[in-house]
C-alpha cells in the first residue's frame, strides 16, 4: 500500500519549514522510525522519520524548498501488508 508521507507539526507556532536534504533515496528500503529527511525551522535542524516501512517510490519535495505543515514530502510504498505465503 503507497502511503503519502506529510510534513508533520514540528511546534506551536512552525508554519514553514526549509528542506535541507534527503537522507534516502527513491528505492531505499526504510524501517518505521528512521530519518527520511533533514528540515529546518527557525530554532534548530530535525530529521522527519518514517511513520512505516517499506520502499521510497517517489520524492515530492526538493532541497531548498520552504514546505509547509501538511504538505507531502514523499511517497512510501509499505511493506507493512500480509505477507503472501
Amino acid at each position: 500500500m503507497r502511503e503519502i508521507v506529510n510534513l508533520p507539526r514540528l511546534g506551536e507556532a512552525v508554519v514553514e519549514i526549509l528542506l535541507l536534504e534527503w537522507i534516502v533515496k527513491v528505492g531505499q528500503s526504510v524501517a518505521k522510525g528512521d530519518p527520511l529527511v533533514l528540515v529546518e525551522t527557525d530554532k534548530a535542524e530535525v530529521e522527519v522519520e518514517a511513520p512505516v516501512g517499506g520502499t521510497v517510490v517517489e520524492i515530492l519535495a526538493e532541497v531548498d524548498a520552504e514546505v509547509e505543515t501538511g504538505a507531502p514530502l514523499c511517497v512510501i510504498e509499505s511493506s507493512e501488508a500480509s505477507p503472501s505465503d
